[in-house]
């Protein structure tokens, strides 16, 4: 199972890893007894009501509760169970995710600290990737992890990574202070700020929807080779997505300085692509996940403020990404593993004398 899809007591569903959907039972009674007790979380609880009408929380377990009612027609809810926590990018070649050459790109692109921003739709697969990402780093290496609720829980894979301080940030509740924050509000800023004293060797931005954005610049600023995801549909897309996020921080966050921020700190943007195809008549439907870009970002002319190389780019066959242009100064990476050899026979050239 991955979902557990809520939308009023009596309108539930099941839905399974190939994309079947299954009705199941009512959870409660009628939609006003449909209630969420967020103080569950011993760790950092969250209020749920008419005056906090939305609610984002992990649970016993690891998985993600997202809620609304209140503001909805009927309260909706949607848990997120994350099936794969202990994976490769060698596992993700196995289920045809990613190639070998891509595969022997990411890693090198991770063993030599660049930033990689991980995007693509709800449910695409964006944080499998990061974890097979995270596998990379040598286990003597000192990780901080910065998510609005915990999802990576490499903190729970000792075996891997041995030292990993994970900061939650937390909601307030109640009036607002001087300082402009609800009492009780811990923001991953703050805890990024702690996180220089941590002495850390990587930090790693969870998921980017809104000013966290500027965690994660902050974080790919130290050129220790930090990891976030995003929601977007197209590589280029990530950026102008988060360019906005970037600029809701306040009018003084003009797209000029979102765009130069950006384009400075991320090196690589890796694409995720969900493909459901309908099977048996639309009775049951077979999901396929695969990684559809790779581009390179670097900082660009005045017009656009950056410039993006199709490292992989997309398969006209669908399918993982095929070889499209490799940037110089990539080339480097073949010394952390990348096989460039491969690379460029899959591209149908032969390597270039330099």
């Amino acid at each position: 199972m991955e979902n557990i899809i809520i939308t009023g007591a009596d309108n539930v569903w099941l839905e399974k890893i190939d994309g079947t959907l299954v009705k199941a039972a009512p959870v409660a009674d009628s939609d006003q007894e449909l209630s969420f007790v967020a103080s569950r979380s011993e760790v950092n609880a969250r209020s749920f009501s008419s005056a906090t009408p939305r609610l984002h929380m992990r649970l016993d377990g690891g998985s993600r509760l997202a809620a609304a009612a209140w503001v909805t027609a009927h309260p909706s809810v949607v848990i997120r169970r994350h099936r794969l926590r202990r994976v490769t990018l060698d596992d993700l070649v196995e289920r045809d995710m990613l190639t070998h050459t891509q595969a022997t790109f990411l890693r090198a692109a991770i063993k030599a600290r660049k930033s990689v921003v991980v995007a693509g739709g709800q449910g695409a697969g964006k944080t499998t990737v990061v974890r097979a990402l995270c596998a990379v780093v040598d286990p003597w290496e000192a990780i901080g992890t910065f998510e609005t609720e915990f999802e990576l829980h490499l903190h729970e894979l000792k075996d891997i990574h041995p030292i990993v301080h994970a900061w939650e940030a937390r909601p307030g509740s109640g009036g607002i202070g001087p300082d402009g924050k609800q009492a009780g509000e811990f923001t991953l800023d703050e805890a990024l700020y702690d996180s220089f004293r941590f002495n850390l060797s990587r930090q790693i931005v969870g998921e980017v929807r809104g000013r966290e954005v500027w965690a994660m610049i902050k974080a790919m600023e130290s050129g220790a080779g930090s990891i976030s995801t995003t929601h977007a549909a197209s590589g280029e897309a990530a950026i102008r997505k988060l360019v906005t996020c970037a600029m809701e921080a306040g009018p003084h966050v003009t797209k000029e300085l979102a765009t130069s921020k950006l384009a400075e700190t991320i090196d690589i943007i890796v694409q995720v692509h969900l493909e459901t195809v309908p099977l048996d008549g639309g009775d049951k439907w077979r999901r396929s996940r695969w990684v559809s870009e790779i581009i390179h970002v670097a900082p660009g002319e005045a017009v656009k403020g950056y410039a993006t190389t199709h490292v992989f780019r997309p398969n006209p066959a669908g399918g993982p990404a095929i070889p499209g242009t490799m940037p110089d100064e990539l080339r480097s990476l073949e010394r952390y593993g990348f096989d460039l050899s491969a690379y460029l026979a899959e591209d149908g050239r032969e390597e270039d004398t330099l």
